[in-house]
């Protein structure tokens, strides 16, 4: 390993009894003693070499010693050094593998995928499983319907190619008989399906500059209704998103997180979603899988946990993510290809057909 001033911090004598150190800690959920360490490492080694190179792992910070015992535990850090530079990755066995194609690469409702996908991730990995909300920007438009109601209030019906629904209530410039909003639905279905939200917009003002100079009165129009229709939404929700969490009370099963006071924080932080939300924004630009180790999350309720996201993409582009929450000590080495694995398949079953 080396560290920020590019000195080697940690041999490889080192590097190997850590490595041993988090993989017995994960799985028996015990401060690791010399003893247990010798013989797991498979070393002809002291037991003064031993309690050496831990003494050495602790002052870098990397292991440290609860009071209550003599065995050492990994810190932040030392699981940081474990995921980067340290673990083998398992690979999904074919009948994992089919499980999950099973449960998601069907075709069904995005939101119906989406909570398949959260309650799949919670029952693979016992851990709480969160897959945000395809962001609406992102849907690709099949069709677009414009419906009178009264006066100069229109219905918008929105129809995505993952086959979501929007509506939405506009006001117009003038009164539109049936028969132009036909018209203007055609005209915009022609010009704008397959574009995302954000594309029509960016479209619709650049052509409403343009035709105002050639005064097309159909394209007009069209262009000033769809403004209206496809105008950006600045609430709070629109702007935070959402996100479906299952599996809540699997982290009750974990010591290290069942004091009431962790348990509380935890479960506010599900129910107020704001902060999760902020962790998840911050994978959505990321290339692959992404892990948040204590307090690389920025937040305080987060401090005892692990965060593994990955991206899911519609049509090439990133529309959400989805990951798991649990302790520090979780099993990275099975988990992390079980998110990536499922966010693949998720993007693919909301990809049009």
């Amino acid at each position: 390993m080396v560290d920020s001033r590019g000195n080697n911090v940690l041999s490889e004598r080192a590097q190997h009894f850590l490595k041993v150190l988090i993989e017995r800690y994960i799985r028996d959920g015990q401060p690791v003693g010399s003893r247990t360490l010798a013989k797991d490492a498979g070393l002809d080694l002291s037991p003064a070499t031993i309690r050496n190179v831990m003494a050495d792992l602790e002052d870098l910070g990397f292991v440290a010693s609860p009071h209550t015992s003599a065995g050492r535990v990994p810190t932040a850090s030392g699981y940081r050094l474990f995921v980067d530079t340290l673990l083998s990755l398992k690979p999904l066995d074919d009948t994992l593998l089919r499980e999950v194609q099973a449960q998601l690469d069907k075709q069904g409702q995005p939101a119906g995928l989406v909570e398949s996908a959260s309650r799949l991730l919670s029952s693979l990995t016992h851990l709480a499983g969160v897959v945000m909300v395809p962001k609406q920007d992102h849907a690709r438009i099949k069709h677009i319907e414009f419906v009178p109601l009264s006066d100069v209030r229109v219905l918008t019906v929105i129809v995505t190619g993952a086959g979501e629904v929007y509506n939405r209530i506009i006001e117009t410039s003038r009164v539109f008989n049936r028969g132009e909003l036909e018209r203007l639905s055609n005209y915009i279905t022609e010009h704008y399906g397959g574009s995302d939200l954000q594309g029509i917009r960016n479209k619709v003002l650049s052509e409403m500059q343009e035709t105002r100079r050639h005064l097309d009165e159909l394209m007009m129009q069209a262009l000033e209704i769809a403004s209206a229709a496809f105008v950006e939404e600045r609430s709070d929700d629109s702007e935070r998103g959402d996100f479906v969490v299952a599996g809540q009370t699997n982290l009750m099963d974990f010591d290290e997180l069942a004091q009431m006071d962790s348990l509380r924080s935890l479960f506010d932080a599900f129910t107020e979603k704001q902060e999760i939300l902020h962790l998840l924004d911050r994978s959505l630009e990321a290339d692959g899988v992404q892990i948040f180790i204590g307090e690389e999350s920025g937040y305080a309720t987060l401090k005892d946990c692990s965060v593994i996201t990955a991206p899911y993409q519609v049509d090439s582009e990133v529309v959400g993510v989805l990951g798991v929450i649990g302790p520090t000590r979780l099993a990275y080495d099975r988990v992390i290809p079980i998110v990536d694995i499922t966010a693949k398949i998720l993007g693919s079953a909301l990809s049009p057909r």
